[in-house]
């Protein structure tokens, strides 16, 4: 009798899990996906967005189409906000964001109106370590030009990690970094760096110029004097990590805090809300999709980075930021000088 009726309680158990897939491909047939940027067109977001979405589309129940329109604005905080606040709560609207946004309520920016721990995350398509560049003529190529030579990047508004880090470094290390901000998105700021605007960007990442100047690197454009992280990069192994040039402990946890967002490159979330049964489709398709030997192909030919980090991976990455002890929050909060700091338009 045992036997049977755990029989009978796999079978249907079984059929509740076809059931609720049938409804999930149901809900989804014929449907449009919109899949938000936080980042304006032509850069690293719009890049990978290109490459993933119709892979992204294929593994998801009912096969819905995924539109990925741009919505840039206050370094990010623009779609962060409408997602939390105004999108539909059904599944039919993701964010694809910059990875410094969710921490942004954790440091009081002003309009940061939503709690990312409410949010529904589904995995990010890389995790990555960022790094300062600068174009090689401006002759700021190493550590010590920092302290010794004029360095101006280019920055998207309070709360991006294009000002964020900077801030940081001045603050942690005593470097003279000078912020311009006001540009649309990281593109824009390479741009920049090409017109001769402004020297670098601190706070860019390998993927981001490979997948959008890939001669950069090959011909000796630019110079990575810094990369900001906990390690040395591979493809810079003569490069310092910043902290190596930690004083003490509390700086280091200063920037163990201050580093969380890059564990959680190209992140791709929906708002709060979303019946439980879509969320646990979305993650799945997001696995299958990162996997699939097609998209790897494709990414490899763009010079775009993979680095799977699942949904449950980034929502522990978030509670943790947000379970850190109030001196250090403070601590990493005035280092990247985020408290009271007004967003870009």
């Amino acid at each position: 009798m045992k036997r049977i009726s755990t029989a009978l309680i796999s079978m249907a158990l079984a059929t509740t899990g076809a059931a609720r897939a049938d409804a999930v491909a149901d809900f989804y047939k014929g449907k449009t996906i919109t899949m938000v940027l936080s980042a304006g067109a032509g850069g690293g977001y719009a890049t990978y967005a290109q490459a993933f979405a119709p892979y992204f589309a294929k593994y998801i129940p009912g096969n819905p189409v995924i539109a990925h329109p741009n919505m840039p604005g206050a370094g990010g905080l623009r779609a962060m906000n409408h997602l939390y606040n105004a999108a539909p709560k059904d599944g039919t609207f993701l964010g694809l964001v910059h990875s410094s946004v969710p921490f942004a309520p954790l440091y009081g920016i002003k309009g940061a109106a939503f709690d990312p721990r409410k949010m529904n995350w589904i995995g990010s398509i890389n995790s990555s370590s960022a790094i300062c560049v600068s174009w090689t003529a401006s002759g700021v190529t190493k550590w010590q030009d920092l302290f010794d030579k004029d360095y101006i990047v280019g920055g998207t508004g309070a709360g991006s990690q294009m000002e964020t880090m900077p801030a940081m470094i001045n603050k942690l290390f005593g470097t003279k970094i000078k912020i311009i901000s006001g540009y649309t998105g990281g593109a824009d700021v390479y741009l920049a760096m090409e017109r001769g605007e402004v020297h670098g960007r601190c706070g860019g990442l390998v993927s981001s110029i490979q997948s959008t100047r890939p001669e950069w690197f090959p011909k000796n454009r630019i110079a990575v004097p810094i990369v900001v992280a906990l390690e040395r990069m591979p493809m810079f192994p003569e490069t310092p990590a910043i902290v190596e040039f930690a004083k003490d402990q509390q700086t280091r946890q200063i920037l163990e805090l201050s580093l969380a967002p890059l564990k959680m490159d190209r992140p791709i979330l929906a708002p709060p809300g979303v019946p439980e049964e879509r969320v646990a489709a979305l993650r799945k398709a997001f696995h299958e999709a990162m996997n699939d030997p097609a998209f790897v192909a494709e990414a490899h030919r763009i010079n775009i980075e993979l680095g799977e980090i699942s949904g449950e991976k980034l929502q522990q990455v978030v509670n943790d930021a947000f379970a850190m002890p109030a001196d250090v929050v403070k601590a990493a909060n005035d280092a990247m000088n985020l408290t009271g700091s007004k967003p870009a338009d």
